[in-house]
């Protein structure tokens, strides 16, 4: 099913009126909050920027909606195996692997996080998005958190937008960085592939912490913190920083051999097809009794066996 592509000029009447109204207005077939999550994704753009949902709009600004379409087929409870880290009758503490896809959508109507989700509890169905209030791409793996209830959902939105949940990863980068930094670059779609995000002037505020973890002969190990949570922020950060991650299919280069590599060395590196990314621990306030949480998830063991192949060379 292709996107739904509009464009629209923001009429007289409705100057100086926030956002997300002027789109509910002239894109009724769409709820606000869908269309405020368009905005959010970066699907809508203003005069070629993207803006926030209140921001204010004026007379003859030209509106484009690129936006990720609806599932085709309504969502259906799969009885896909689960790695919880931690349940109870708020929260749900998940170890996604790598290959799994979190959202159904165009290509991928069936076979993810949220059917699986909905098999284990079908309460969440009442929930947006079956109670995720963060994502992970495809192929990275880690730990994520869901919602159970309404409130539940509401306070760790509240925690996400107010950047006090503190989100863990590890990454393995090719290259060598002499120190660690911190990365503020503002991220938007990119101008020209959809597809991809990139580091754009007038995109949305997106800061990135990296410190050395692991040094090997032309590789680094990372661990990262986000201080925002935009689409592929860690991905295009290190990219921007000439730093690609190992096996990233977007964003990343050909497999970098160290001199002198092992075959083994090689064939491990050809054959990681995925980007290097691994959502390693996640901190937050217990929406129910403001305990403050943690919870780590396991290196998976194609992970581990990069990093040891690495290690040897």
């Amino acid at each position: 099913m292709e996107r739904p592509r509009h464009q629209a000029a923001v009429p007289e009447g409705l100057a100086g009126q926030r956002l997300d109204r002027v789109l509910a207005a002239l894109f009724p077939d769409y709820s606000r909050s869908r269309l405020q999550q368009w905005i959010r994704a970066g699907w809508i753009t203003v005069d070629g920027a993207v803006r926030r949902p209140r921001d204010p709009v004026h007379a003859g600004e030209q509106i484009s909606v690129d936006a990720e379409p609806e599932p085709e087929t309504p969502l259906a409870p799969e009885p896909i195996p689960l790695r919880l880290l931690y349940e109870d009758d708020h929260l749900l503490v998940v170890d996604k692997p790598a290959g799994l896809v979190v959202h159904p959508g165009a290509g991928n109507p069936g076979g993810t996080l949220v059917n699986a989700l909905l098999h284990y509890d079908p309460g969440l169905e009442a929930l947006p998005r079956a109670g995720i209030v963060h994502r992970l791409d495809k192929e990275t793996s880690g730990v994520l958190v869901v919602a159970r209830t309404y409130a539940a959902h509401h306070a760790l939105v509240a925690q996400l937008q107010a950047r006090t949940v503190g989100r863990g990863y590890q990454a393995v980068v090719v290259g060598r960085p002499t120190a660690g930094g911190r990365v503020d670059a503002p991220i938007a779609r990119h101008p020209r592939d959809r597809k991809r995000m990139a580091v754009v002037e007038t995109g949305r505020p997106a800061v990135t912490h990296y410190r050395v973890a692991e040094r090997f002969t032309a590789h680094t190990l990372l661990d990262v913190e986000l201080e925002t949570g935009r689409t592929h922020q860690i991905r295009v950060h290190m990219a921007h920083c000439r730093l690609p991650l190992v096996g990233d299919p977007v964003y990343g280069r050909r497999p970098v051999y160290p001199k002198g590599a092992s075959e083994t060395l090689r064939a491990v590196l050809d054959g990681f097809r995925r980007q290097a990314l691994h959502a390693r621990h996640l901190r937050l306030e217990h929406p129910r009794t403001g305990e403050a949480m943690h919870w780590e998830a396991p290196p998976p063991d194609d992970w581990e066996r990069l990093l040891e192949v690495l290690r040897h060379g």
